[in-house]
């Protein structure tokens, strides 16, 4: 259901839609007797998404199990302040009307809901305090106080909630919260009343159900360290009290966020730390205490886990002696004389489970009132009268198997039918006194019955279990069951086994009896029942309980209780004092009823069990409360209402009529040819008796609506198109005399720019070759533009060509860096098409560029031809060869290459190879190729001088010289060899280049010769006459 109000049929205007969609009150069915209608009602709606009908002013809703997006800001802010029936059923109505009676009137409301487990009554009080929450103002008080209330679930749900068979988070307590408002409707407290714990459920579970919530979340959710400091391991097969083990994770239930959202709640609520620290070392001294089991030697029970005793009384703050003490023997003051026994293993047992309810019941109870502290107003004098009540409490329960806790949940549900129909009878009753309508006495069932079999004073069933309970003697549950029988089997809603047919007895047990509900049988198993109305707390444990050093556990057992030697009221007393209570409540204070219904038991969506439903229809009386709506008129509005949606069906009330609403009303079902039994005209309301009467009229105003909207759509758009005429005529005259106007300025102005742009033009063309000035802008932008085509056309392609086109005068920076730009893009073209052996000898050439530019005159001859690395003619190419692989030893030949050696002793010329590797320089014979001198690069340096000859000085160490001196070379390609040996060695500082006229070498015994530099005539080497060698270098 959308929550577009568009989308959603209201109660008046969707009459029309009730074959697909039902009716929205039940009181608008046709046959109020038919359980079948009623259901296929309910069927209709719920496969339509519409959860929510109305019994008059009773709600129902049927438990959808999925997400609506029906409540969200939208609809609340839609359901405020509307009357009841104006939208569609809804919870928020109900909730709106408390709200507005209780702020506009002053008077106390209450909203009732009940329901079986599963069948969403805790989500329905959820929404009642949203609803509540949002309609209330926003002040840092008030949010306060409205996050308090709405904090309040979280907590009351992890220690009152559980998982059942029907349910997985089933209340197993009663709830009724008061809200305190003040004048203005503002929240400012509330008070909590808890009714009923199911304590037995602390220590055992049915199958496939689970502990409370907050076991479970504090196992999972708790830090390792808090673990650690209240004993515990995470695995849920650790602990006895938590039946199903690790069945106990259900993947619907995030036990984990909820942790973390009960601690954020309790935060919210002002519950201090160490308070919260105390509660769950409660909690955990539950799970340690279900651990304690008891061997049993000669009818005495002994502990036979110390460390779980040992456990729970550190957690509390007890003795671990006295606490061991207490749950094996039992103090018993017998008129002044006080005697100890010992117990059994068996009454161990029951020891150790009546402390671990205890402890939680206790805990519980402690909860709410500190929970009240909390929520407490701060001043209540203005909120005397404006409290609204929200009731949440168990449903009428019939399970397989009956026990005590049942027939108080029934005993409950038969106190608040009662209430109900007395209540909605007193309702009908006064409206129709207000009205002057007469009223008809209603037959119905009074459960009035019922109630007193169960409460009677010395009578009832109460009463005879409180008096078996405190007889002396050995009573038990069978003795009780006697004395039922004994007192009770004439009464008709009462059955036993005894005296019952024979049929009856095949479906009762001997330890059973049975009573007529209203809302069906109920058989009860006797089994327990003394026990859990004693519900008896020996005196050790209450003692020693006393004395904890946990202050929560310290408060929740008075030291006065055990000293204390009257006997507490029983379970069942109690819980009828705290249940009468509350029916005086109730009963002052007007009331608001949701009845929650449970389509499956699967607790899946879309899944509707028309049996199971009825079964619940029956239980919460709704047929009964149909037929007490339905005695009289089924139909009420008032009369200005009536009138405004119906007064089309009259022409005596169409358009407008004139009179008082009620005249008007009276022509109109006049018209209308309404019988006289049809209908009653009251004070403010008119009252239709039969739902035809009303769908007839419903009908027929579908029908009439269309003609009266054809008429209206007519006059309108003719109403619409003149106006639209009239305006457009307007628009078009005032518009032509804005387009002349604009029209003629246009003109001017383009006549002014286009003077204006010829100057412009002319100064600027005079001045093109100037300075910008603001007229030649264009024509210098214009002249950028020509001469950048113009060079993008006639750009050099070769990396050589250092020609570039002219420029014009404002272009001239510009080109000045596009050359540049040029040049560099062009060389870095080249350099990225060069293949790795033409990059090398760019390397080389560069090299020998820094070596001998502007330092050796033959340099330039050098340049325009490529390095080679092999020099030997072919004819000695072999030789060569074998010597390089033969004797090399593993180094890198670099060049080789003919040379001539000239001798130290008159310099005679002899043929030799020069090779070159990447260590040493080999000088080998020209002849035999053998070996002569093999110098270590590191250790040598090469000396020639500056002019155009070819001369090579190898200085030698005396290390290496061998007193033979210096070796003189003419090298062919010398520059050539320079430049690979620098090279090689990887410095330059091998190589020398001198600029004298002689150069000397040493020769041998340390004596030294002289080289003379010429220049002119025909480049060589010859001695002259003086013994000196000559070098004659070209020019």
């Amino acid at each position: 259901m959308a929550s577009d109000s568009a989308n959603r049929p209201r109660m008046e205007r969707g009459l029309h839609d009730r074959d697909r969609a039902g009716v929205q009150d039940f009181v608008l069915l046709e046959n109020i007797q038919s359980e079948e209608a009623f259901i296929g009602n309910l069927r209709k709606r719920f496969q339509e998404n519409l959860i929510y009908t109305y019994i008059g002013q009773v709600l129902i809703s049927v438990n959808p199990y999925k997400q609506l997006p029906i409540y969200s800001e939208n609809d609340i802010k839609e359901y405020r302040n509307k009357h009841f029936y104006e939208m569609p059923p809804h919870i928020f109505a109900v909730t709106d009307n408390a709200f507005r009676s209780l702020i506009e009137e002053n008077k106390g409301q209450c909203v009732l809901i009940s329901g079986e487990s599963g069948s969403g009554k805790t989500e329905a009080s959820k929404k009642v305090l949203q609803y509540i929450a949002a309609c209330s103002g926003h002040q840092s008080t008030v949010e306060s106080v409205k996050e308090k209330l709405l904090k309040s679930n979280p907590v009351l749900e992890a220690f009152g909630n559980a998982k059942t068979n029907r349910n997985v988070n089933s209340s197993r307590f009663g709830k009724y919260m008061d809200i305190q408002f003040d004048y203005s409707g503002t929240p400012i407290g509330g008070h909590i009343l808890n009714y009923l714990l199911e304590k037995s459920r602390v220590v055992n579970q049915n199958a496939g159900e689970r502990n409370f919530h907050i076991f479970y979340q504090l196992l999972a959710g708790a830090s390792e360290e808090e673990l650690k400091r209240l004993q515990l391991k995470r695995s849920l097969d650790s602990y006895s009290y938590l039946s199903d083990g690790q069945n106990g994770v259900v993947k619907y239930i995030d036990d984990v966020a909820d942790f973390n959202t009960v601690k954020q709640a309790m935060s919210v609520i002002d519950f201090t730390d160490s308070e919260q620290k105390d509660i769950f070392s409660i909690i955990a001294s539950v799970l340690h205490l279900g651990n304690v089991t008891f061997n049993e030697a000669e009818g005495v029970a002994k502990v036979s886990k110390p460390d779980a005793v040992a456990a729970v009384a550190q957690l509390l703050g007890v003795s671990q002696n006295a606490l061991t003490d207490a749950l094996t023997n039992r103090t018993i003051d017998a008129q002044g004389d006080v005697v100890t026994s010992p117990l059994n293993r068996e009454l161990s047992v029951y020891a150790r489970d009546a402390l671990a309810k205890a402890i939680y019941d206790r805990l519980f109870t402690w909860l709410v009132q500190r929970l009240n502290r909390s929520l407490q107003a701060k001043d209540l004098r203005d909120a005397l009268n404006n409290v609204m009540g929200i009731l949440d409490i168990y449903g009428f329960e019939i399970f397989k198997k009956n026990s005590f806790e049942q027939f108080c949940i029934n005993f409950c549900n038969e106190k608040l039918q009662q209430l109900f129909i007395e209540l909605t009878l007193k309702s009908e009753q006064d409206e129709y006194q207000r009205e002057g309508i007469e009223w008809v006495p209603v037959e119905y069932f009074d459960n009035k019955v019922i109630c007193n079999l169960i409460e009677e004073k010395y009578k009832g069933i109460i009463s005879i279990l409180d008096e078996e309970c405190l007889r002396p003697g050995e009573p038990t549950d069978i003795t009780f069951l006697a004395k039922l029988t004994d007192k009770l089997a004439a009464h008709p809603h009462y059955i036993c086994h005894e005296k019952s047919s024979t049929l009856v007895q095949k479906t009762m047990g001997r330890d059973e009896f049975r009573l007529v509900h209203y809302a069906g049988d109920v058989t009860y198993n006797v089994n327990g029942f003394l026990d859990k109305n004693n519900d008896l707390l020996f005196r050790d444990l209450k003692e020693t309980m006393s004395r904890a050093g946990n202050d929560i556990i310290r408060s929740c057992f008075p030291e006065g209780e055990y000293k204390n030697k009257k006997r507490p009221d029983t379970a069942i007393t109690q819980f009828r004092n705290s249940l009468n209570n509350l029916m005086d409540i109730l009963m002052c204070k007007e009331p608001s009823y949701i009845r929650c219904i449970k389509p499956n038991d699967q607790q899946q969506a879309g899944i509707f069990d028309d049996e199971l439903v009825l079964h619940q229809v029956k239980y919460l009386g709704l047929m009964e409360n149909l037929r007490v709506r339905r005695a009289g008129f089924a139909y009420r509005r008032t009369y200005e209402t009536f009138l405004n949606r119906y007064k089309s069906l009259s022409k005596a009330t169409w358009p407008n009529y004139k009179g008082s609403p009620k005249e008007g009303v009276r022509e109109l079902v006049a018209d209308l040819q309404y019988g006289p039994d049809d209908y009653r005209l009251g004070a403010t309301k008119v009252f239709i008796r039969f739902p035809k009467t009303l769908f007839d009229t419903e009908d027929a105003f579908q029908v009439k609506k269309h003609d009266i909207a054809a008429i209206i759509q007519s006059r309108w758009k003719g109403r619409q198109q003149r106006r639209k005429y009239l305006k457009l005529r307007d628009q078009i005259i005032t518009l032509q005399s804005y387009c002349r106007r604009y029209l003629a300025i246009q003109a001017l102005r383009r006549r002014r720019e286009a003077a204006t742009k010829i100057r412009a033009f002319i100064k600027g063309f005079i001045t093109r070759n100037d300075a910008p000035n603001g007229y030649n802008d264009e024509f210098i932008v214009n002249m950028k533009r020509m001469w950048l085509i113009r060079l993008s056309k006639q750009l050099p392609t070769e990396v050589l060509d250092k020609s570039w086109p002219s420029s014009p005068v404002h272009c001239q920076e510009a080109s000045t860096y596009l050359h540049r730009l040029h040049r560099l893009h062009l060389a870095r073209k080249y350099r990225l098409s060069l293949s790795d052996e033409r990059k090398r000898q760019f390397e080389l050439k560069v090299l020998a560029e820094k070596l001998f530019k502007d330092k050796k005159a033959n340099y330039l001859a050098s340049v325009p031809y490529w390095f080679q690395n092999d020099r030997i003619p072919k004819e000695h190419a072999a030789e060569i060869n074998n010597f390089v692989g033969t004797s090399l030893n593993g180094e890198t030949l670099k060049y080789a290459s003919p040379c001539t050696k000239f001798d130290r002793h008159g310099y005679k010329p002899r043929e030799r190879f020069v090779v070159l590797s990447n260590k040493a320089l080999y000088v080998l014979d020209g002849k035999s190729y053998k070996q002569k001198h093999r110098l270590p690069l590191e250790k040598i340096d090469f000396v020639t001088t500056n002019h155009s000859d070819s001369l090579l000085v190898i200085r030698i160490p005396l290390e290496l010289k061998k007193d033979k001196g210096d070796l003189i070379l003419e090298i062919p390609y010398i520059v050539e060899l320079g430049t690979l040996v620098v090279d090689t060695v990887g410095t330059a500082n091998i190589l020398s280049i001198v600029s004298r006229d002689t150069l000397e070498h040493n020769v041998v015994k340390g004596k030294a010769g002289v080289i003379d530099i010429q220049t002119g005539g025909e480049p060589g080497i010859v001695r002259d006459k003086g013994g000196h060698l000559v070098v004659i270098a070209g020019q």
